[in-house]
C-alpha cells in the first residue's frame, strides 16, 4: 500500500525545504522537493549602482556569504571586461578556498554524520579499542583512549540528565544504523573536535575578508584592503603569517581526519553505494583564477553527460560561450509567472522574478524555486561533479586523494569498490572530502603565489571600473561548496537594469521544469529505501548528501510559529 510522506521543513540544512515522497513496498516511488520561501533579492537590486550588488547579494545567506560577494563583483567585472591585479585574485581564492573548507567539515560532521552515526550507541564503546582502530588509520592527535573516554563521559552526562543536547531528535536506534559502538564513538568525537577545527577556516575568513560572515574586503575592479609591510591597519605580512599557520591545522584535520572518517564510513554502508544516483549529467565551473582575465584557472570545470568521463567539454574561461548560452531557466511547477507564459523558458539576461503563490499542487505548482537547465536537461552540481570533471580534466591532486579514499572504502567494505561507485548517496559524500582535500592543498599553494608576488615588489590590489554609456551584460559564476553559483547582470547607463541568481541548490532542489523532468533531488530519491515512513532517515541521508542551502534559493519572513519538524505519513 503507497504511503506519502512529507518532511517539513528538512532540518540540518540552510532555510526552509519540504520533501514529499510516495512509498510503496519500503522503497520512494515518486518525489517532490519544495523551497518554501521566497528569495526576491533580484527586485531588491533593480536600480541600483552595480558596485554595490555584492554587499546586498552576500545576505542572500547567512551561510553562503561570500560566495554571493565574490560572484557578484565578478559579474560586473564581466560586463565591463575589467582585467583585476593577481594579488586580487590570490586574495579573493583564499578566501573562498577557506571558506569552502569550512563549509565541508561542517557539512560532513555536524550537518549529515549523524543520518549514519548513532551517538547513544557510542555509550556501549570501549574507549581503548575506539582508540586502537583510530591510531591503526591516521596519525590524528585526537584519537586517544583518554579522548574517547572523555566524549564517552560527556555523553553519559547528557544521558544523566535526560536530555543529548545537541544531539537530541537523532533516529537514535534505527535499523538503517549499523555502526560499530567504537566507531561510533570515534565520529562522535570528532564530531565535536570539528566544532574547534573549524573555527580556524572562518578566522582565515575574517583576516582576509576584514569580516565573517559578510566579508568586507572585496570590491569591483579587486579587493578594498591593501597590501603592506609597515603599516598595521592593511593586509600585513604579520597577519598572512598567522593565517599559514591556521591552514596547516586544517590540514591535519582534512586529511588525517575528515578524509578517513568518510572511507570508514563509506565503507561500513557500502550498500548505499547502490541508492541516490538519479541525475549523472554533470555540470561544474572552472575556478581559482590565476591570471587578471579569468583565462587560466587552478581547478578545471566542464560539462559531463551521464557519468560518462569521455564526455568531458571544458568550460574554460570567465566568458565561455558555451556555458553562458546554455543556462535556462522555467517556471512551470515554479510560484512565479512569465509573461511570456509560464511553458516558456528565460536565459537569465532576460530572467523575470514575478510571484504568483498557488499552494502546493501536486501537479501543478508546488516550489518557490525555478527549475534551471543545462541545453534543456536538468543537471546534478556539488561535489560529485566537480570531482567527475577534475578527474576527467586529468586533475594529478583529485585522483590522487580519489584513490586513497576509495582504497580505504574497499579496505573496510572487504570488497573493491571503484570509481563507479562514486555516483550515489554516500558517493557525494566521498566526492565531498576528496574536493576537500584538493581545495586545502590549493588554499596552501595560493599563499606561497601571493607572497611570492609580493616578494617581486608587486602590491597591487585595485584597478577602479568605469561604466560606460549604454547596455552591458555579464556573468560571474563560482564553484562553490554545493557547486556550480552563477549570477547575470544587465547594467543600463550605470545602473542595474536586471539581475538573476542562478545558485547550486536552486540547480538540484528544483522542482520539475517545462518539460516535467526531475530536479536532482527529486530524480535521486526515487527507489530509495525507507524501512520506517514514520521514521524516514533514509530520504534524509539521500538529501543532506546534496548539503542543502534553501536559504540562497528562496527567501521570505513568516512571522508565526511552528513546530520545530514535521513527519506525516498518510
Amino acid at each position: 500500500m503507497s504511503k506519502r510522506v512529507t518532511i517539513d521543513p528538512v532540518t540540518r540544512i540552510e532555510g526552509h525545504l519540504r520533501v514529499d515522497v510516495e512509498v510503496d513496498g519500503g522503497r520512494v516511488k515518486k518525489a517532490w522537493a519544495s523551497g518554501q520561501m521566497w528569495r526576491g533579492v533580484e527586485n531588491i537590486l533593480i536600480g541600483r549602482d552595480p558596485r554595490d550588488a555584492w554587499a546586498i547579494t552576500q545576505r542572500i545567506c547567512g551561510v553562503c556569504t561570500t560566495v554571493h560577494a565574490i560572484a557578484s563583483v565578478r559579474a560586473v567585472e564581466n560586463a565591463l571586461q575589467l582585467e583585476i591585479p593577481v594579488n586580487a585574485q590570490y586574495i579573493r581564492n583564499m578566501i573562498m578556498l577557506a571558506h569552502a573548507v569550512h563549509d565541508h567539515i561542517v557539512h560532513f560532521y555536524h550537518l549529515s554524520a549523524l543520518d549514519w552515526v548513532d551517538v547513544v550507541s557510542a555509550l556501549k564503546a570501549d574507549p581503548a579499542k575506539a582508540a586502537s582502530v583510530a591510531q591503526g588509520l591516521s596519525s590524528w592527535s585526537g584519537n586517544s583512549a583518554a579522548e574517547f573516554k572523555k566524549v564517552q563521559d560527556k555523553l553519559k552526562g547528557f544521558v544523566g540528565t535526560g536530555q543529548l543536547g545537541i544531539f537530541t531528535n537523532g533516529y537514535w536506534g534505527h535499523p538503517a544504523m549499523t555502526l560499530s559502538p567504537e566507531v561510533n564513538l570515534i565520529a562522535t568525537a570528532h564530531y565535536l573536535q570539528a566544532l574547534e577545527i573549524q573555527r580556524f577556516a572562518s578566522k582565515i575568513v575574517a583576516v582576509l575578508g576584514s569580516k565573517s560572515p559578510h566579508i568586507q574586503n572585496v570590491a569591483v575592479g579587486g579587493v578594498a584592503n591593501p597590501l603592506a609591510t609597515d603599516a598595521q591597519s592593511v593586509l600585513t605580512l604579520e597577519r598572512l603569517l598567522a593565517i599559514k599557520e591556521w591552514m596547516l591545522k586544517l590540514e591535519d584535520f582534512v586529511k588525517n581526519c575528515y578524509l578517513v572518517d568518510v572511507g570508514v564510513i563509506g565503507g561500513h554502508y557500502a550498500d548505499w553505494t547502490k541508492y541516490g544516483r538519479g541525475i549523472t549529467d554533470y555540470l561544474c565551473v572552472p575556478d581559482i583564477p590565476l591570471d587578471g582575465k579569468g583565462t587560466q584557472f587552478a581547478l578545471p570545470g566542464g560539462f559531463i553527460a551521464g557519468s560518462k568521463l569521455e564526455s568531458h567539454k571544458p568550460i574554460t574561461s570567465f566568458n565561455d560561450k558555451y556555458f553562458i548560452d546554455g543556462v535556462s531557466e522555467a517556471i512551470k511547477h515554479s510560484w512565479y509567472d512569465y509573461k511570456g507564459g509560464n511553458d516558456v523558458t528565460l536565459h537569465p539576461y532576460k530572467g523575470e522574478t514575478t510571484p504568483n503563490y498557488t499552494d502546493f499542487q501536486d501537479n501543478g505548482k508546488y516550489s518557490w524555486l525555478k527549475s534551471p537547465t543545462f541545453y534543456g536537461k536538468p543537471m546534478q552540481v556539488g561535489p560529485l561533479p566537480r570531482v567527475m570533471n577534475l578527474l576527467a580534466a586529468g586533475h594529478a591532486p583529485t585522483k590522487q586523494y580519489a584513490t586513497a579514499a576509495l582504497d580505504l572504502v574497499s579496505k573496510v567494505a572487504g570488497t573493491t569498490v571503484g570509481v563507479e561507485a562514486l555516483h550515489s548517496t554516500i558517493g557525494r559524500h566521498a566526492a565531498r572530502a576528496v574536493g576537500c582535500a584538493v581545495q586545502i592543498d590549493e588554499l596552501l599553494h595560493q599563499w606561497d603565489l601571493l607572497l611570492a608576488n609580493m616578494g617581486k615588489g608587486d602590491y597591487a590590489t585595485f584597478n577602479r571600473p568605469t561604466f560606460p554609456k549604454g547596455e552591458q551584460m555579464g556573468v560571474g559564476f563560482h564553484e562553490a561548496p554545493r557547486g556550480v553559483l552563477s549570477h547575470w547582470i544587465v547594467i543600463e547607463s550605470g545602473k542595474i537594469k536586471n539581475y538573476q541568481c542562478v545558485v547550486p541548490t536552486t540547480w538540484n532542489a528544483a522542482p520539475r521544469n517545462e518539460k516535467d523532468q526531475a530536479g536532482a533531488y527529486e530524480a535521486c530519491l526515487i527507489d530509495n529505501p525507507v524501512a520506517d515512513p514514520e521514521k524516514p532517515l533514509e530520504v534524509l541521508r539521500t538529501v543532506h548528501s546534496f548539503d542543502p542551502c534553501l536559504a540562497c534559493a528562496v527567501h521570505v519572513v513568516d512571522q508565526e510559529n511552528h513546530p520545530v519538524i514535521t513527519v506525516k505519513a498518510a
